[in-house]
């Protein structure tokens, strides 16, 4: 596997996935192996991910036990206790659904992988580029993030671990999603990409249709190859009804818990501008802060976009299969292209967390929910620079009296 594999320069699904599924094992996520292209489950692998998945729930209840209910766990503020039990709730709520579909997502995984034998080397190193970037860079990142943290915020060691494990699970289950759209996206693109290449050729032999030797050797060859791409379609269709089943509460969970951390993050940089501006100093928690909205903006505008783009890709299949009916003339190809689009018809491949559409709507939210907070923020300092002139004004009005 290591000889195959190279920094963006994949050659298979396995050598795409190489980073993610290694970062994924490390933490204990990952109870599979790959054995002659086939998904597997190990005894060995399957005992390490349960008995991660119940430490981490038994430590997540106990420290909300602590700080809801015995009161042994205190914060300074209580918007930090509200922002702790949060966090440990989705960190709670990630582990145990992902436990729960760990068999649905091996079948999911090896579907991905034998749809994805469709695409070219040269998909293969154009996905490398972005993913292998992104999974990298982004697992580095997040620890280094983690680890300044750790020696700035002055927590619990228990707190300190606990978070940090359901950062990075967090982190690695969203960027195995988005990897598995990315390549259900290439895969759309194939297609898209043979269709035109099948239209091409439609027109240019288009005058040779009325040959019977054209009938008779050409024309059950296209034939064939739109009811290959026809099968395709409808597999990668299947697949993404299938990734939205598997990840959609794992989804809604980050997306929730993404705009909670934004909001809190918002709250908190809001303190930290007014501190800057009426004493003129920052700290290193600053820092912190502004690193957390770049994480929490960065990883759900990739997983807006990606979705998004997939979802265009979906629906050009459907534009090309209508121009090549437009175009051809044989009776037999346009019998195949019209199921071919009553099928893109029925077939609405978008992708979504339980009804909630994952598209660019999404990224227009958060922006919205970014732009409120900082209209809130100037709005809070110029109210609080009026109120500290005014109250400035008075104490010497009372001095010079």
């Amino acid at each position: 596997m290591w000889r195959r594999w190279q920094l963006f320069h994949a050659t298979d699904f396995q050598s795409l996935m190489y980073p993610c599924f290694t970062f994924c094992s490390i933490l204990g996520i990952f109870p599979y192996r790959i054995n002659a292209s086939t998904f597997e489950t190990t005894k060995q692998r399957y005992i390490l991910t349960t008995v991660i998945i119940c430490v981490l729930c038994l430590f997540t209840l106990i420290m909300l036990y602590g700080i809801d209910i015995s009161g042994t766990m205190k914060y300074d503020t209580t918007p930090i206790t509200m922002e702790r039990n949060c966090f440990f709730i989705y960190g709670l709520f990630i582990a145990v659904v992902t436990y729960i579909m760990k068999d649905p997502k091996m079948h999911l995984l090896q579907n991905i992988m034998e749809i994805s034998l469709i695409l070219s080397p040269n998909s293969y190193r154009k996905l490398s580029r972005l993913i292998h970037a992104k999974d990298i860079f982004g697992f580095f990142f997040v620890v280094g993030h983690i680890i300044f943290c750790c020696f700035i915020l002055d927590f619990g060691n228990t707190d300190k671990i606990l978070v940090a494990y359901i950062l990075l699970t967090g982190f690695q289950m969203d960027m195995l999603y988005m990897n598995c759209v990315c390549v259900l996206k290439a895969c759309f693109k194939e297609i898209n990409d043979n269709l035109t290449n099948f239209r091409t050729l439609i027109v240019n032999d288009e005058p040779h249709l009325l040959r019977k030797i054209y009938h008779e050797q050409k024309n059950p060859f296209l034939l064939m190859k739109l009811k290959t791409m026809k099968t395709q379609h409808l597999t990668i269709s299947d697949t993404v009804q299938m990734l939205n089943m598997v990840f959609g509460l794992q989804l809604l969970a980050t997306i929730v818990m993404t705009f909670v951390a934004l909001t809190f993050c918002l709250y908190y940089f809001i303190i930290c501008l007014w501190n800057i501006y009426m004493y003129g100093f920052y700290t290193l928690y600053d820092v912190i802060l502004v690193m957390a909205l770049t994480y929490h903006f960065t990883k759900i505008a990739l997983i807006g976009w990606a979705c998004d783009t997939g979802k265009d890709e979906a629906i050009m299949v459907g534009i090309t299969v209508h121009k090549i009916l437009n175009d051809t003339i044989d009776e037999q190809i346009k019998d195949e292209l019209q199921q071919f689009s009553l099928q893109v018809l029925h077939r609405e491949n978008i992708f979504s967390a339980k009804g909630l559409i994952l598209d660019a709507t999404l990224l227009v939210a958060l922006v919205s929910n970014i732009t409120t907070y900082l209209l809130i923020l100037i709005q809070f300092l110029i109210t609080k620079k009026v109120y500290y002139e005014e109250d400035s004004q008075t104490i010497l009005h009372e001095q010079s009296n």
